[in-house]
């Protein structure tokens, strides 16, 4: 162990060398390498955490900048797992990485949890963090989570010393395509590197025991106030039985479009370069169409069912957004609302 490396948390009498110690001798699991994932694996690796999995299928792309500060523009297009890898070993190059550059699912869950400690949930999407949740049960693995969303986040523990897990707090998903993503609805790049600078946290005093963990705890943090509360939870016994792993992507994945006729990006420029007669309809919000857009007319999707008769129902329409969730359930709302049309779906978004 070297002193000096770690000199400034050794001599808190809550670490201490049996601390420091216990640190090197942790196996954590980091799922994501992105805006959470950056500052857990930066902190986890200063500390000293001896021994640590990154799982990330991602390349970098350069929208990932403004908060995942592992990574530079040099890097893009390469994979995460593999950037991630050498800027922390340069960090610490005392430790142990191993690197997963796959996406967590229902057949490798299990086995990549296996030999880890803790958990550390840094992905941004329902279906994966319902998949950590059950696989941690099923293997009595506490996890840390957090999640962000414009300026607001949160952070708790679950399934620590028998305590409450994730579905004690949300006992059931939300409906695929209900909640948009980052990609779609924006976040503030340093809440970022709050709630993960939090997670990670969290982690060191797990190993440690020092302080008091987040367990049957959530933290909620505002940052355009500054402001942050503490809301506790208890434990569902039922919630702990879980004896296998379900098809998470179809219970709360992307919103589905087998159901949608659909047309790529391509096609659709094709079409406004030969001036084909459709019309095209930008379901984004007016300050996101106004940003960039690829032509058409801007009708958000919250005021899509007041605005149909905009529709030209007597042609082809084809709906876009950013990614193609919003289109989708787009054409969802107006079949359910009885517009009949030919209704078509940017798939991938704009």
């Amino acid at each position: 162990m070297n002193f000096q490396r770690y000199n400034r948390q050794i001599i808190l009498p809550e670490i201490g060398l049996d601390g420091q110690q216990k640190l090197n001798d942790a196996r954590v699991l980091v799922i994501g390498a992105g805006g959470l994932g950056c500052p857990i694996l930066q902190y986890l690796v200063a500390a000293g955490v001896g021994n640590l999995g990154i799982v990330d299928a991602d390349t970098v792309s350069i929208s990932n900048l403004q908060r995942q500060i592992l990574y530079t523009t040099a890097d893009l297009n390469k994979k995460k797992v593999v950037v991630a890898k050498e800027r922390l070993l340069a960090i610490n190059p005392t430790i142990s990485i191993e690197i997963f550059p796959v996406n967590l699912h229902t057949e490798n869950a299990l086995e990549l949890f296996e030999k880890y400690d803790i958990i550390v949930d840094g992905s941004d999407n329902f279906a994966t963090r319902y998949l950590v949740n059950d696989a941690s049960v099923m293997l009595n693995k506490p996890f840390v989570s957090g999640s962000i969303f414009k300026f607001e986040g949160q952070v708790s523990v679950f399934n620590f010393q028998d305590g409450p897990t994730y579905r004690c707090l949300y006992p059931e998903p939300p409906t695929a395509g209900s909640v948009p993503n980052c990609s779609e609805i924006g976040v503030i790049g340093t809440l970022a590197g709050i709630i993960g600078t939090m997670q990670a946290a969290e982690v060191i005093k797990m190993i440690t025991g020092a302080g008091e963990v987040l367990s049957g705890k959530l933290l909620v943090f505002d940052m355009l106030s500054m402001r942050s509360q503490i809301i506790k939870f208890k434990t569902i016994p039922e919630n702990k039985n879980i004896s296998k792993l379900l098809d998470y992507q179809v219970v709360c994945g992307d919103f589905p479009t087998e159901n949608t006729d659909t047309i790529d990006k391509e096609s659709v420029e094709k079409w406004l370069e030969e001036e084909k007669d459709f019309q095209l309809i930008d379901v984004r919000n007016p300050h996101e169409f106004e940003r960039d857009n690829i032509g058409g007319i801007n009708i958000p999707l919250d005021d899509l069912l007041e605005s149909i008769h905009e529709l030209d129902i007597e042609k082809e329409i084809v709906f876009c957004c950013q990614t193609g969730l919003r289109s989708a359930k787009a054409i969802e709302l107006l079949k359910s609302a009885g517009v009949e049309g030919r209704f078509l779906n940017l798939v991938g978004g704009i």
